[in-house]
Formats: structure tokens, C-alpha cells, sequence
């Protein structure tokens, strides 16, 4: 277990606090460890070794994410308008775009279909996770789920002397509806999620916990390394060194300087395995190395998850 777990088992929280860590990641692991919440989420395996941007970028802008297995290449939808050409209306980018995402495939592994219904729900889940859904906030959300319904994505990926490609869109159909709330614009209300993204998210998933994610929600790149641990640790047979450059390419494309990225992602590494407390991941001056580990979500609880479901459509 962390050194920060061990000590808020021992000490409690304001004596921890009271030491030299930081207190970011301090009340992330002590909000972890005081809950019960014991729900499952989702998320498609690619989604885990390349992730959506951190930023806003100009709305007609290619996004691209390359590491040695996987690049991913994001393109943005283009949404019809009354007088005039049709405008791009951006890639999905932050934190918010990350949780409606994980929100649709964990809600489509949940009751085996590709047909989502949002609303009510995802404003729900949303609030949940602690997530304010009023005023600019609902407007993010808003802004997000439109770009995730219209954008198409291409993940390449290599394993070994193979190349594998698959081009899609997230969803199929999307039915958007005016609650009559000004200034908001309309809603994502239901979603159909691709058949093909739907049999990748099937064949390839990674269970994660709620409760983590909702420690770290505000924060998209410890969400991308948290989303990462979980997917890469628990197959390890054996330490396995990732160099800093491999780091930036895979996380840091906002920033231009290793040495910025460097210590920036010592600071989020900590925040992600705050709320991964089996997590046995070490920081060397080349780089990181991953140690063998058990994974967030026993598989014997994913399993269960999925079994429950009803079925593809």
C-alpha cells in the first residue's frame, strides 16, 4: 500500500496533513478510503492508451495521440445551421468529455445495449460523481456531448508485425431536445452507441471504480493516468520501464518542455494512485517503472457486471 494510505490508516487525515504531502492528493485517498461506494464503470481498452485532449482546440482541428502501440486521430463533426455552410463545432476536450464518455459505454455494458438513455441520468450520475450541473457547468456538459455525439475517431493500433485499423463514430444516433433553459443550447438526450464501438467496448473493456473517479473528475490527465494504471498493471508480468519521452507523447502534448512535463505528471501520477492504492508504480530518473499489480476492480466483479446485462442490439 502508498505511503499516504498506510498513514491515514495510522495517523488519520489532519496528522497527514500536517506532514510534508500534498494535500491534493491527501484528501483524494482519504475521500477513497471513507467511502463505500462500490460502483463499476467502464471504458473501451483504446481510450486507455490514448486519450482526448486536455484543452479547447480551434473548433475545425485534427487531434492526434501516438505512442508506440496506438495512435489515435479525433476528428470534429460539423453541426447543420439555418443560413449558412456547416460549422465545425469542435473535438471533445477536459475532464467533462472523459466522464460522459465513461458515462455511455458504462451504461451500455450495464444493460447490454447500445441504446443510452441521458437526461436525467447523466445529470444524476453527474452529481454523483460531484459534478455541479447548473449555470456554466450544464452549458460545459452540454457543449461536450455534442462534440462526443458528432466528432469520428480512427484508432491505429500495432501488435507485433500487425497494423490494425479502425475508423468509426462513437454513436450511431443522438436525439438532442430544447428543455427551454436560455443560453444552454439543447441537450443530449439519447444516444445509440456505434455497433462497432459497441463490439470493441464488449471484447476490450476496463473496469474502473466510481469511487476513484470521483476523487479526481476536475482533473483529465489524472483521469487519463488513472484509466492507464488500471489497464496496463495487472498484466504485467514484470517491471516494465516507460522512459519520460514515451510519457509526454502518451500524456504531455500541451506541454512543449519535458522538464515542465516532467514535474507536472510527478504531481498527477500522485493524485491517480491516491485513489489506486494497489497501484506499485515507481518514479526513476529515466522515467517510471510499473510493477506488477492487482488490479482496481477485482475481475470476478467485472465479470459479474457484464454477465448482467441483457444482451447486444
Amino acid at each position: 500500500m502508498a505511503t499516504v494510505h498506510q498513514l491515514l490508516l495510522d495517523i488519520g487525515r489532519e496528522e497527514v496533513l500536517k506532514l510534508d504531502h500534498d494535500r491534493r492528493v491527501v484528501d483524494a485517498a482519504a475521500a477513497y478510503l471513507a467511502s463505500e461506494e462500490t460502483e463499476i464503470g467502464f471504458l473501451y481498452s483504446g481510450w486507455a492508451q490514448a486519450a482526448l485532449p486536455h484543452k479547447k482546440l480551434a473548433d475545425d482541428a485534427l487531434w492526434q495521440v501516438k505512442n508506440d502501440h496506438v495512435t489515435l486521430v479525433v476528428q470534429p463533426g460539423v453541426r447543420v445551421v439555418e443560413n449558412g455552410p456547416p460549422v465545425h463545432v469542435g473535438v471533445p476536450y477536459g475532464s467533462r468529455a472523459r466522464l460522459i464518455l465513461l458515462y455511455l459505454q458504462s451504461e451500455a455494458l450495464r444493460t447490454g445495449s447500445r441504446e443510452i438513455e441521458l437526461g436525467k441520468s447523466l445529470t444524476d450520475w453527474l452529481r454523483r460523481l460531484g459534478i455541479p450541473v447548473g449555470g456554466k457547468s450544464v452549458r460545459d456538459v452540454r457543449d461536450q456531448a455534442e462534440r462526443v455525439s458528432r466528432c469520428r475517431m480512427t484508432f491505429q493500433i500495432v501488435q507485433g508485425n500487425k497494423t490494425g485499423l479502425v475508423n468509426q463514430s462513437i454513436l450511431d444516433t443522438a436525439m438532442f431536445v430544447d428543455d427551454g433553459q436560455p443560453q444552454s443550447g439543447m441537450f443530449l438526450d439519447k444516444a445509440t452507441l456505434s455497433q462497432m464501438f459497441f463490439d470493441q467496448l464488449k471484447k476490450h473493456p476496463v473496469p474502473i471504480e466510481e469511487n476513484a473517479v470521483r476523487r479526481i473528475a476536475n482533473n483529465s490527465m489524472a483521469l487519463d493516468v488513472y484509466c492507464w494504471l488500471a489497464y496496463r498493471l495487472h498484466v504485467l508480468s514484470r517491471p516494465t520501464e516507460i522512459s519520460w519521452r514515451a510519457l509526454h507523447a502518451q500524456f504531455g502534448q500541451s506541454y512543449s518542455r519535458l522538464d515542465h512535463f516532467r514535474k507536472q505528471f510527478k504531481d498527477i501520477l500522485g493524485l491517480a494512485t491516491a485513489v489506486y492504492p494497489a497501484a506499485n508504480v515507481d518514479i526513476e530518473e529515466r522515467g517510471l517503472t510499473l510493477h506488477p499489480s492487482p488490479p482496481p476492480v477485482a475481475a470476478k466483479a467485472g465479470r459479474l457486471t457484464l454477465v448482467a446485462g441483457r444482451g447486444g442490439q
